[in-house]
């Protein structure tokens, strides 16, 4: 027997399947949406019909394919949805929102207090969101993806003592922040949802990159298989606190000679080269372990001196791995500049409904056997 959760289950992932394939094809037509999706014609005209009702896709004319009738064709339209995305670093909170295809709109940055109170960052998500959301039409605001400064439990929405915060031991931020705003939040590691920005501007040929953010401190986005992954307890990316010098000074992390420390306190007494050098290190052994084809450098410490890490890691990257010739790694900077972290968490919330679905969360229904997996644009895994 088919419950009606389950109806409405597969018809949510039908739609969002379509909504995926639309973003990234522009203009569509049945045809495009049933190849890409494996759903039958008849499907895929109920759920162009549901989308057409819903404001997400428009009629955009018609298409004639060699003799016979004309096919009608369709597009997205960005305005008819809305994310804000916030970027909670522990010096400022940067915020921005996004359309139906990720685009930012608009950015608003506020500075956060020295060791700053969940209330206090509830009050300036609080006004952020406010002074956005004045941009969006009634009604079409999805939600509030947050990338915050780990370590943090994605799966819970559970800030878990987050380093050089004091005040956020098991903080729901999550659950408080949904409470305050009034809408859907997403809450998700500031690294993870950085390089699921990246890879959406990358599309369908990004599919091994890590994003590694320098700003406050130091964390790897890790984008692996065509998706975001986040390890066993949603905590992975905590590349800062690998050791690099066994008898090197305390970590804020609580051990000693972390890339971190080492990297921090030369950036700090004005060496860039040194910093950047001691990145490098961190990469190399980075790409010794997981074999990426694509690193992104990024964060509001780096970004000043991107030709110097850029040279850098360059030359690591090519002389210090082995077989550079056949283990070819492009290393760039972000396209997304200091967005990188909000957008990536708007472009997370639009994920979460209007996206690719995702490897369901432990408990969580799957689609039926009837449901087929949709091709085409970077998933985002839990």
């Amino acid at each position: 027997m088919v419950r009606p959760a389950d109806v409405e289950y597969l018809r949510d992932y039908n739609d969002a399947s379509v909504v995926a394939v639309a973003r990234r094809a522009g203009v569509f037509d049945r045809a495009t949406i049933a190849s890409a999706t494996g759903l039958t014609p008849q499907a895929v005209s109920k759920v162009i019909a549901r989308l057409v009702a819903a404001g997400l896709v428009e009629p955009d004319g018609v298409r004639r394919h060699g003799v016979g009738k004309p096919a009608s064709v369709y597009r997205l339209v960005p305005d008819s949805r809305y994310a804000i995305g916030a970027h909670v670093a522990r010096r400022t909170l940067r915020m921005v929102l996004s359309d139906l295809t990720g685009r930012v709109l608009q950015t608003v940055a506020r500075p956060l207090p020295p060791d700053f109170t969940p209330g206090r960052l509830l009050d300036e998500l609080s006004a952020g969101v406010g002074a956005l959301a004045g941009e969006c039409r009634a009604g079409r605001l999805v939600g509030v993806g947050i990338g915050m400064v780990g370590p943090l439990d994605h799966a819970q929405g559970v800030v878990r003592d987050a380093h050089r915060l004091r005040h956020w031991h098991d903080v729901p931020l999550r659950e408080m922040a949904a409470e305050r705003l009034g809408l859907p939040v997403l809450l998700d590691k500031d690294v993870a949802a950085g390089v699921v920005g990246e890879a959406w501007l990358g599309g369908v040929d990004v599919r091994d990159a890590a994003l590694i953010m320098v700003e406050s401190g130091i964390g790897a986005g890790l984008w692996l298989g065509g998706g975001v992954y986040r390890g066993a307890h949603t905590n992975a990316g905590e590349f800062g606190h690998m050791v690099v010098q066994v008898d090197g000074p305390e970590c804020v992390c609580g051990r000693r000679g972390c890339l971190e420390i080492l990297h921090d306190r030369a950036l700090a007494a004005g060496e860039a080269g040194t910093a950047a050098r001691v990145l490098a290190v961190g990469v190399v052994n980075l790409l010794q372990t997981l074999d990426v084809d694509h690193v992104v450098l990024a964060g509001a410490d780096l970004l000043p001196h991107a030709a110097t890490y850029l040279d850098v890691v360059r030359t690591a990257v090519r002389t210090e791995v082995p077989r550079a010739d056949w283990l070819a790694v492009e290393v760039t900077t972000s396209r997304l500049g200091t967005d990188v972290i909000a957008a990536g968490a708007a472009m997370e919330m639009l994920n979460e409904r209007y996206g690719l679905p995702r490897e369901p969360r432990p408990g969580e229904r799957v689609p039926g056997p009837g449901a087929a997996r949709p091709g085409g644009g970077p998933p985002s895994r839990a």
